[in-house]
């Protein structure tokens, strides 16, 4: 019986499935690149990021499809996630006397959340090859040393 509701689930659910697995395996390859780098925010926080942004993205869609009639705008939701992302992100940012510390982890933040957001819109390219390009980004960083930065 529970193997006929999961298949009965995934069968009717398929793309949402994919989009969610997609923003964690996405999200976990720059928390990966963040933790070998012994960051502040690193695996579990941009997984998670990345991941609730495509579930919020997921319901406006869902909400928006299901009550034609009801308000819901996309767009206003990814603005709404934006915002929030960007005053999480600011949480890493600290100032010490000599210098500042953690803006490349509030970017990764926002980044992994614009990740999070083409997964859940469905725009698969856009967001491997974003991915892609920013694990590349924040490894050449490390390669090349602070003067990247």
């Amino acid at each position: 019986m529970l193997l006929n509701f999961a298949a009965g689930f995934a069968a009717v659910n398929g793309e949402m499935i994919f989009k969610l697995f997609l923003s964690v395996i996405l999200g976990g390859l720059i928390g990966y690149e963040r933790q070998a780098a012994h960051k502040p925010a690193g695996l579990r926080t941009n997984v998670l990021v990345c991941l609730g942004t495509t579930v919020f993205i997921i319901v406006a869609i869902m909400t928006f499809e299901s009550y034609p009639g009801f308000p819901v705008d996309v767009t206003r939701v990814a603005a709404g996630i934006i915002t929030g992302v960007g005053f999480l992100g600011a949480g890493t940012i600290m100032r010490t006397s000599t210098d500042i510390q953690g803006l490349t982890s509030a970017a990764t933040i926002w980044f992994v959340c614009g990740i999070g957001m083409a997964a859940g819109m469905g725009f698969y390219a856009l967001a491997v090859i974003a991915t892609m390009l920013g694990f590349l980004i924040l490894r050449a960083a490390r390669f090349f040393g602070k003067s990247f930065e």
